[in-house]
């Protein structure tokens, strides 16, 4: 059954400006002011998550009622307004109301607040449901009566969405699935919880780990929905909040006492006892769990895509692990090129040797994830192919792969626990995510040094390379993998200790204890024969005279594949750095013994102008030649389900802009000068 929701193409002569947008719903432009975006996100979330379909929205709408007291016919205006389905626009078939409002304004405000918005249009009409935001917090209103049969209305957790009622949510929640997070819904949740163990738990040093322990609790209880059905129990939630009991402190005491027994039961677990000790423990208060539980119980983690998630947890994680020494994070749109470009799959063996909270870890595991879905459902539409990202099959086949070949080291033991939450959330890669420094191994001190060859030598004995002829011993992970991502700490504020760096013979020894220089030769020394790697370099070692001797060592050492050219605003407004995308293939013995004189090979070089954002990490978006906005028919496609539970298909069509990135192009371009080479 496909439901079609198709509103009016605009015409094609429409000029939008940088501070301008076209709306969702009416396809009119509009000014892009914080309230405006807040709007447009909440009609993402009626449509994708709530189910309703864009002919019951109506912005801007004036909703009449009459006052009782003094019988007063009075107006109310609300930026979105829903209505029964196939009805008329009328305040007698109104069911929601949203409110939005300026950053600014406080849900306590007299004059623009939650009551003062939404109680007399819930109390003098027929609709029982509002919602205020001011693009931040996101609060629910329900009418209803006391025991004297007076009209009161009193806060909720959510609203019912299309074909539920109230009594769906307040009596089905552990059976009722959560829904799958609408463009930035995610994000803002995250974003709230974090604030709010910040500001109202007195948590600023540790608001980060608490919510992540939260967080984690609510990806167990989903996953145990696989668990419980292969010993053939019925699945019933225990991370979940009732939309009422937050309110009250017995419901808020209910809903702890659940929280955090799940919290211990997952620490138990067999699938997170390597991540969590015996020590870490749930230590907020019970309004504040009630209050994070009520908000991410409201979505389905599993359901949601890796972008989404990956976006909103690096939003808290960059917020709260600040980098230092010249480490930063690796934007998306740069590890989504680098990962494409290599096209790793299941047979890949991958390190990142510096991965800070997992970003090439999470790209790559999502892009294998992608590729087994495109390939085992070639036959499906991409609507259906989409939602066959989440499908216990496929999740349990990327947590398979991630198990036997995804790995990650970092020195740092908080990026350790951060990289290992992120890949839980990516896909259960936790298990090989270790705490060592890479340019001292198979040395050093930390305990985790031990344990990498023991379970590298695991993963060869149930791969595809288990009688590849190893160069190193069976007690060194070395040369042993198929594929590197990293993006290496770099700069002037960054040493390597003098007893490491002499260690190193050719690159890091031609050019002291500069990291980025070191960290090439240690790749070098992780990768098996033929294998390959993506790096982050600064500029000065691809151009600068001082490093001559180093361009010289790699070209001996590997065959260069591709050079990718970054703009400085790639890496602003965290650090502003020239660099490069370095794509390299060790070479193997036969090839070393070629004079690189002798060698005749073509190698892909770009340049990227554009990575969709300015200096200060505002979005930048495809222009044409006077200057302004293009925009892009676009057909947004999501699953839905109607009150009887029948699957439909819906359509947005909007006008859309575009980020003007060039990284996606670079990416289609490296594949097709491979494809060229290979005839």
């Amino acid at each position: 059954m496909t439901d079609k929701e198709i509103t009016p193409q605009p015409v094609s002569e429409v000029v939008v400006n940088d501070d301008q947008l076209i709306c969702a719903l009416t396809n009119q432009i509009k000014k892009a002011t914080d309230k405006e975006l807040a709007l447009q996100s909440m009609i993402g979330m009626l449509t994708e998550e709530y189910g309703f379909s864009t002919e019951q929205l109506e912005r801007d709408y004036a909703v009449r009622y009459e006052d009782p007291d003094g019988g007063r016919a009075r107006t109310k205006r609300v930026e979105l307004a829903v209505f029964e389905a196939g009805r008329p626009h009328d305040t007698a078939t109104l069911i929601r109301v949203v409110a939005v409002r300026e950053p600014k304004v406080k849900p306590e405000d007299r004059n623009n607040g939650v009551e003062a918005s939404l109680e007399a249009v819930l109390s003098y009409t027929d609709c029982e449901f509002g919602c205020w935001t001011n693009g931040e917090d996101l609060q629910y209103m329900h009418v209803t009566e006391n025991e004297y049969n007076q009209v009161i209305v009193l806060p909720i957790d959510d609203f019912p969405g299309e074909g539920q009622t109230l009594e769906d949510l307040e009596h089905q929640n552990e059976r009722t699935r959560p829904r799958k997070p609408a463009n930035d819904s995610l994000v803002k949740t995250f974003h709230r919880c974090h604030n709010y163990l910040y500001g109202n738990e007195g948590r600023k040093k540790d608001a980060f780990w608490e919510l992540l322990n939260i967080i984690f609790t609510k990806m167990y209880d989903e996953k145990r929905r696989y668990l419980v059905s292969r010993r053939g129990e019925s699945y019933r939630r225990h991370f979940w909040v009732g939309p009422t009991e937050r309110h009250t402190p017995e419901g808020q005491a209910r809903v702890a006492e659940r929280i955090k027994g799940l919290f211990d039961e997952m620490k138990a677990s067999d699938i997170y006892k390597d991540v969590f000790d015996e020590h870490d423990h749930i230590s907020i208060s019970d309004t504040g769990l009630a209050y994070i539980a009520s908000e991410l119980s409201k979505y389905s983690f599993l359901d949601a895509t890796v972008d989404v998630k990956g976006t909103a947890y690096e939003t808290i994680v960059s917020n709260t692990l600040k980098q230092e020494a010249g480490q930063f994070f690796t934007p998306r749109n740069v590890i989504k090129c680098m990962v494409e470009m290599l096209d790793p799959d299941e047979n890949t063996r991958i390190l990142d040797p510096a991965c800070g909270s997992g970003g090439f870890l999470v790209g790559a595991l999502d892009h294998v994830r992608r590729k087994m879905v495109e390939r085992m459902y070639d036959d499906l539409d991409p609507v259906h192919r989409e939602q066959k990202l989440s499908d216990p099959e496929i999740d349990q086949r990327v947590a398979n792969y991630a198990h036997r070949m995804v790995f990650g080291f970092d020195f740092d033991p908080d990026l350790k626990k951060a990289a290992r939450m992120n890949m839980v959330m990516a896909g259960d890669g936790h298990s090989n995510i270790y705490n060592l420094n890479s340019l001292d191994y198979p040395d050093g001190t930390l305990d985790d040094v031990r344990e990498v060859a023991p379970r590298v030598l695991e993963s060869i004995a149930e791969s595809a390379d288990r009688g590849f002829a190893f160069e190193r011993s069976d007690d060194n992970a070395q040369g042993r993998f198929d594929m590197i991502f990293t993006n290496p700490p770099f700069g002037s504020n960054v040493d390597v200790a003098p007893q490491i760096a002499e260690k190193y013979q050719g690159a890091g020894h031609i050019n002291g204890s500069a990291p980025e220089v070191v960290f090439i030769e240690a790749c070098y020394n992780f990768l098996k024969p033929g294998g390959r790697m993506g790096i982050v370099l600064p500029d000065g070692i691809l151009g600068n005279p001082n490093h001559e001797p180093t361009r010289r060592w790699i070209l001996e050492h590997f065959r260069l594949l591709a050079s990718v050219d970054l703009p400085v605003e790639t890496f602003l407004p965290q650090v502003g750095v020239q660099a490069s995308l370095l794509f390299l293939q060790k070479k193997t013995a036969a090839e070393r013994m070629v004079p690189m004189d002798q060698e005749d090979y073509d190698v892909f070089m770009a340049i990227v102008e554009k990575v969709g954002k300015d200096r200060r990490g505002n979005p930048v978006y495809l222009k044409d030649e006077d200057g302004a906005d293009l925009l892009f028919n676009t057909e947004r496609q999501w699953l839905s389900y109607n009150a009887s539970g029948h699957e439909i298909v819906r359509t947005r069509r909007t006008r859309e802009k575009r980020l003007a990135d060039d990284l996606p192009a670079v990416a289609a371009a490296y594949r097709q000068f491979l494809n060229d080479h290979q005839r």
